[in-house]
């Protein structure tokens, strides 16, 4: 079993595949935090708990000693996992050990998002309980691991045992208290339309931290750190990773004490939250999935691909080949009618395109982004036969039909805001600021949810819809609800959250043939949370295909490429301007799940010929493009150039994608050695008679031909014989 308690020393171990993790109870009943890393065949707890003792002697300090969940207020000075208030005012607690329990499988959290197992034997969780005596504070600490992944799922459950209020400031889903500070921190931070990029930095003395203060996971910063040690690469080197499966305010941060010891932690962004518990009441965290990897970087987002695309995903679409689809939006924006989208329709289907998306403009009076959010009925002037009329002709034509929502948004140019004004997130007496010229609904509300699913549910069920694209195109200001008493006012962007993801149970249960795609003005929530729901999120606004290549790698490092949207648009591109081929547009969107942002009917024979292919070639391979195991070869962010490769699981099969972004003069060919690779096989380049063993490929390379000019790229596809 991977869980073990050994009584006699007050140690748990837990081990998955080559990674163990353990604690131990101290004599003063604190859980402590021994070790975690590769696993060791006899870790003897005595060697680490006299290490503290023979440094520091009797008078041990907490501010010395690993703990596995810090409070504040004693001798600890260092950023505390959580923080509560009690009824008299005092902020101080000590939590003891109370007890374990151990079982297998994994339970559900209530309200939240979370891996999952489809068998109990996939996993065995632990619950470590924990108790303050005198402020009656009880919290559960719960640890799942999985068999065959290396990674454990960690969160934390508060509950007031006492007869008095408590009132929780900070609550952790998980901590950890390195001996060492020797690290280097990596982020995935950026902006609207460059999500995600790539950043390194070393740990120096004091906090080094990302968060989200807009209430959602954001564009700016993505809810997952990892710690590495400084010459780790792709290859080898030890990485821990930190990922959070929540959509909304997250705090993710590694405080460097005085003696050069690393505290991380990941939760909820105590800034501006609270959370009242009355007697007996529970507040639950979301989920922390922390992964260890000794074979650097791209150990660590193999577990990351595969828990999620297996174990986090669910549903139909969770296994099953996503379609090339083609969305109307930068071929027309709000600019459109019927017969429009019907001529874009019947061109993409003679391409071989399977999905016809119809994006924002299409209810109320859309014609520009100023109005009618809310409004969730059909603009007859642009279809006047309405969804279902347009679904049949699209469906006629031999496509799917999808379609666009935005239904955590409201105009305050919408019939709905000038019925329900208090139905927005808003503080009373306060200007409400506009973005986008919309406000936020508040889904902390029960009736605005209960809404919310009735007008979607009548929606869906008005057409044949295949597909839905998810989009939110706002953060929060003035966050407050009508609908909270004071004291609560603070639990509001949590609340709002765990409205959302209720709603989106509800939804998507109710339409399990739907595939849904969640969009927050591009990536500004590709997170765990929403990928519980949707299997697949759009990856970015930013459809350039260079700017692509930076934000898809760095999205790599946690998520899985069949979880990510990349189509294909024009040129010049409607985000940066420039223009590139449809050779290199193509193989970007053909690392993912393909698709298609462009007027089809305005494209050159001779690019409408290309793009046939590359769709042709796309269908042939994309159950290997879409879930096969990516590896990152050369990065975007460290020159000119940027290559990866997708790999079946039994290494018959493979693609070499190299991008050149830059033409060089006097520039010579450069050999690219290969990785994850069969080095016993050999392996038939596609479409020519070239054959290399899988060793000569490892180890010498592979030829990459200069090409020339700007923002070339080339597709290999490689078969075993």
């Amino acid at each position: 079993m991977p869980i073990f308690f050994d009584e006699s020393k007050k140690t748990f171990n837990l081990f998955s595949k080559d990674m163990q993790y353990t604690m131990y109870v101290d004599q003063n009943e604190r859980l402590c935090h021994a070790y975690w890393g590769k696993k060791i065949r006899a870790l003897d707890i005595d060697h680490i708990a006299n290490f503290y003792k023979m440094a520091y002697g009797s008078n041990l300090s907490l501010e010395l000693l690993p703990q596995e969940y810090p409070a504040y207020g004693g001798t600890d000075f260092r950023s505390p996992a959580y923080q509560v208030q009690f009824e008299d005012g005092s902020t101080v607690s000590d939590l003891k050990y109370a007890g374990y329990k151990i079982y297998d499988g994994k339970p559900k959290l209530d309200g939240l998002p979370a891996t999952y197992v489809e068998d109990e034997d996939e996993a065995q969780t632990i619950e470590i309980y924990l108790h303050d005596g005198i402020g009656g504070l009880g919290v559960t600490l719960t640890y799942t691991v999985f068999e065959k992944f290396q990674a454990i799922a960690r969160s934390v459950r508060f509950k007031n045992e006492s007869s008095k209020q408590i009132k929780i400031l900070r609550a952790s889903s998980a901590n950890v208290d390195f001996e060492d500070d020797d690290f280097v921190m990596i982020q995935l931070s950026g902006a609207w339309a460059r999500e995600r990029n790539i950043v390194k930095r070393h740990l120096v003395s004091g906090i080094q931290s990302i968060e989200s203060r807009r209430g959602a996971s954001s564009h700016q910063q993505n809810p997952f750190i990892a710690l590495a040690r400084p010459n780790t690469d792709e290859w080898e080197g030890e990485v821990y990773g930190f990922s959070l499966v929540y959509s909304g305010n997250f705090l993710a941060q590694v405080e460097v004490g005085q003696y050069e010891s690393a505290r991380a932690s990941i939760g909820i962004n105590p800034f501006d939250f609270s959370w009242l518990l009355e007697p007996s009441e529970t507040f639950q965290t979301p989920e922390a999935v922390i992964t260890y990897s000794y074979e650097g970087f791209n150990g660590m987002s193999q577990t990351y691909h595969k828990l999620y695309g297996t174990r986090l995903a669910r549903g139909k679409y969770r296994d099953a080949e996503r379609p090339v689809l083609v969305n109307n939006w930068e071929a027309t924006y709000f600019n459109f009618n019927e017969e429009k989208l019907l001529t874009i329709a019947k061109e993409a289907k003679t391409l071989g395109i399977e999905l016809f998306v119809l994006d924002d403009g299409w209810f109320g009076r859309r014609d520009a982004d100023n109005s009618s959010l809310g409004d969730w009925f059909v603009d007859k002037r642009k279809l006047p036969e309405g969804l279902d009329g347009l679904a049949k002709k699209i469906n006629e034509i031999g496509m799917k039909f999808g379609l666009w929502i935005e239904p955590e948004m409201v105009s305050p140019d919408s019939d709905l805001y000038r019925a329900h004004p208090e139905w927005c997130i808003h503080v009373n007496g306060r200007e409400r600021n506009l973005s986008r010229n919309q406000l936020v609904l508040d889904f902390s509300r029960q009736d605005v949810c209960d809404y919310m699913i009735k007008t979607i549910s009548e929606l869906l069920r008005s057409a044949n819809v295949s597909y839905v694209k998810w989009d939110m195109n706002r953060n929060m200001t003035e966050i407050g609800s009508d609908a909270l008493p004071p004291e609560r006012q603070r639990e509001t962007a949590h609340r709002y959250i765990l409205g959302l993801y209720r709603v989106m149970d509800v939804v998507t249960s109710s339409f399990p043939n739907v595939l849904f795609e969640s969009c927050a003005g591009g990536g500004g929530r590709f997170d765990p949370g929403m990928l519980y729901y949707m299997p697949q999120t759009w990856t970015s606004d930013d459809t350039d295909a260079i700017e692509r290549l930076k934000i898809q790698y760095g999205t790599s490092y946690v998520y899985p490429q069949v979880m990510m949207g990349s189509h294909v648009s024009d040129v010049p591109n409607h985000q940066v301007g420039r223009v590139t081929s449809v050779e290199i547009r193509s193989h970007v969107a053909m690392s993912a799940n393909m698709g298609f942002e462009l007027d089809l009917t305005k494209i050159s024979e001779d690019e409408k010929v290309k793009v046939k292919s590359y769709i042709s070639e796309y269908k042939k391979m994309r159950k290997l493009i879409q879930f096969g195991n990516f590896y990152r070869l050369l990065s975007p962010f460290d020159g000119n150039e940027a290559a990866w490769m997708i790999i079946d699981e039994k290494k018959d099969e493979f693609l070499l994608y190299h991008f050149k972004i830059l033409g060089m003069p006097n520039a010579k060919n450069k050999r690219l050695r290969l990785k994850g690779i069969s080095t016993d096989k050999n392996y038939k380049l596609e479409g020519t008679d070239e054959i290399y063993g899988g060793d000569e490929l490892t180890f010498e390379g592979i030829t990459i031909p200069y090409r020339h000019g700007d923002f070339q790229s080339a597709l290999m596809h490689f078969i075993s014989i």
